[in-house]
């Protein structure tokens, strides 16, 4: 399941820094490497501590995590919707992700130049926004243009449902709101709403780029960034990228386990980007476990047994026939496989079993 996040912002808000420090493995644990497929597409390992209990108990040849690709946009500046700096092609490489990880600078240094003269998160934060509203309603329009005749005069009830919701897209994007603060109530409406691919409709993660002073605790910006996307459903995260890029440069797992404990941390703003990243995604993971490899892979949440059969196999899916379950608290606490069995806690469950984070899985199928 290819999954990819895009980071965006306006030029030097930290964008750029934090990319950097995703895209050294020394940020994360070394079993979670990151590696580099263009200069500015990283695809990052998801840290999950269950891979590396699992493997104490299992000595599998190799560990294979999951992973999302962040790809690093150039720096969005007024008037890309009308071509601006990079423009179409900053949108194109938007409209390419599934989810959006929005930097904004929450800090100040005389050292590094605003762009527009003064430091103030939510006015960058209405910058981009504009620019992409304005794209999405052009998208609407074009739409609205082609469905409008065949809703209000002919009997065509699914042309008529498009351009209702289209209406009530049209109607937030010339407010000055993003898709994403529509709601609709049926599953048909939502259905439609995801099939327009509008920009402001993808999961937003907002990272306020803190000082190290802040990076515990946040900020006077930080807490202007919260008051003003109380309406969208989009999380936020304090990262101080300088920091990440100090943590980043130490040589050892205990160093930097150290820094962190010193400065009040429990765990790298990195991981927790990519975490954050994950879950914005609606994503959970199921885990195999064998000689051969302990892996995590990446499912949908409220997935079903043959759905995440598929995940592994087209196969799997087709010729499911039951899976093998067995709950990752029991697996650790029995210490094998063979003792869960013993213990009578390997569950076997069928098609309509709902596939829980964190559960280690082991598939029949026939083809």
């Amino acid at each position: 399941m290819a999954l990819k996040c895009g980071i965006v912002g306006l030029p030097n808000v930290g964008k750029s820094t934090l990319f950097n420090c995703l895209s050294n493995a020394k940020a994360q644990s070394a079993n979670f490497p990151f590696c580099t497929i263009e200069p500015n597409v990283g695809v990052i390992t998801v840290p999950d501590e269950r891979l590396n209990k699992l493997a104490e108990l299992v000595h599998p040849e190799k560990i294979v995590p999951t992973t999302v690709e962040i790809v690093d946009i150039a720096g969005l500046v007024k008037g890309a919707s009308k071509g601006e700096g990079l423009g179409n092609k900053f949108l194109a490489n938007i409209r390419e992700t599934d989810a959006i990880i929005h930097v904004l600078r929450c800090f100040d240094d005389p050292n590094v130049v605003h762009v527009d003269g003064s430091v103030d998160p939510v006015r960058d934060k209405e910058i981009i926004d504009t620019e992409l509203q304005i794209k999405d309603l052009e998208t609407v329009d074009s739409r609205i243009a082609k469905v409008q005749k065949q809703a209000q005069t002919g009997g065509d009830k699914q042309a008529k449902q498009i351009y209702e919701v289209l209406v009530k897209y049209k109607e937030a994007l010339e407010q000055g709101k993003n898709a994403r603060t529509v709601t609709f109530e049926t599953k048909d409406d939502q259905k439609i709403g995801r099939e327009l691919f509008l920009l402001t409709n993808k999961p937003v993660l907002y990272v306020c780029n803190v000082d190290e002073a802040s990076a515990v605790t946040g900020n006077a910006f930080v807490g202007k960034v919260q008051d003003t996307v109380q309406s969208e459903q989009a999380e936020i995260l304090v990262v101080a990228a300088k920091i990440e890029s100090e943590i980043a440069e130490l040589e050892t797992y205990e160093e930097r386990e150290m820094f962190l404990s010193e400065i009040g941390l429990k765990e790298s703003g990195v991981n927790r980007l990519i975490k954050a990243a994950y879950r914005l995604l609606d994503l959970e993971t199921f885990l195999t476990a064998g000689p051969q490899e302990v892996r995590a892979w990446t499912y949908r949440k409220g997935s079903k047994a043959p759905q995440c059969a598929g995940v592994i196999h087209t196969d799997f899916e087709k010729g499911f026939i039951r899976a093998e379950v067995i709950k990752y608290d029991d697996y650790i606490g029995y210490g094998s496989e063979a003792a869960v069995k013993e213990a009578g806690k390997m569950n076997v469950e069928g098609k309509e079993y709902v596939v829980q984070d964190g559960d280690i899985m082991h598939f029949r199928f026939n083809v």
